[in-house]
């Protein structure tokens, strides 16, 4: 992924577990992004806070109507993939709220 994941992979390092974790949002992300990019938009891995996991939308995401859809498919997906309940939260221009 792009710089900031190595950001949010160094804060994760200091437990194995969360660094697993970590992995499997970084993957779902990258499996959702080329769709995501052939319409002009794309997602980015902001901050994981507990269960609650920072996206940013960029592109055509950014005004898609369907963005909702889009970001509770990811949210199905991770949820799948971790075994747990996640929330993903949009947040504007890469800032965490």
């Amino acid at each position: 992924m792009q710089a900031e994941t190595g950001t949010v992979l160094e804060e994760a390092a200091a437990s194995g577990e969360d660094a697993k974790r970590l992995d499997v949002i970084n993957q779902v992300l990258e499996e959702i992004r080329p769709t995501l990019q052939r319409d002009g938009g794309d997602c980015r891995l902001v901050k994981v806070d507990g269960k609650k996991i920072m996206v940013s939308l960029s592109g055509a995401c950014v005004m898609c109507k369907l963005s909702g859809m889009t970001l509770e498919g990811i949210q199905s997906r991770l949820v799948e993939e971790l075994g747990e309940f996640v929330r993903v939260v949009p947040v504007m221009g890469g800032v965490p709220a």
